[in-house]
């Protein structure tokens, strides 16, 4: 791919992947200058704390691997099912590449302990990046990029891309209050899932447009 072929979403896609890795390098080499960072903000998601548990646990599993596991074996089958084969791929490369192999990795490399406040929910792996966050982001973020083929109605449309954007949101948010997550781990969740859509989405794009055409 050309530097010059490059689209303006892909210009953003290369910013938030910069700021992902200007965010990475801090957290491998400078880990004490997030601190300020993540405890204002947990103080902040956590100064309800425990009046919303129950309501932020619920929210949570929508980024758990089996409910995420489920979902993505859910939405392959029916992209490709409806004929939607490149949409189908492009969905499988994300989840799998990014959001699974992709998000690992990473644990393994960082290897950041997880915050040692009260956890809700059980997690065993490293903290940074949250895996929750690169998945909602990834999985949701590609449903919404993808509302257009199957939605025309531009009302329906945006009310369902602004509820899953609300959704990703939250899951972020119940990661910080669950305990789980330092506010940096969900933002690098979020920075790496959307370097992806951004930098992949007009990749497929065009590609769709050349078996349609």
């Amino acid at each position: 791919m050309k530097i010059k072929s490059l689209t303006n979403m892909q210009w953003i896609g290369c910013i938030t992947l910069v700021l992902f890795l200007g965010l990475a390098s801090i957290v491998k080499f400078q880990l004490g200058l997030l601190h300020p960072f993540d405890q204002a903000i947990t103080n902040f998601i956590r100064s309800d704390y425990p009046n919303f548990n129950q309501f932020f646990v619920t929210i949570t599993k929508f980024g758990d691997p089996l409910t995420i596991g489920i979902l993505s074996l859910l939405i392959f089958l029916f992209f490709y099912l409806k004929k939607f084969k490149r949409a189908a791929l492009w969905f499988a490369i994300g989840v799998i590449g990014i959001s699974t192999i992709g998000n690992s990795l990473l644990k393994l490399i960082f290897m950041r302990e997880r915050p040692t406040l009260e956890h809700l929910v059980t997690e065993h792996t490293y903290s940074f990046p949250s895996g929750h966050s690169t998945g909602s982001m990834v999985i949701y973020g590609t449903l919404i990029l993808l509302l257009p083929l199957l939605i025309k109605q531009k009302w329906l449309r945006w009310t369902l891309q602004s509820l899953l954007a609300l959704l990703i949101l939250g899951i972020g948010i119940s990661r910080i209050y669950a305990g789980v997550h330092y506010p940096s781990d969900v933002l690098g969740g979020y920075l790496f899932g959307i370097s992806w859509l951004l930098l992949s989405y007009p990749v497929y794009r065009k590609g769709e447009r050349h078996v349609r055409y």
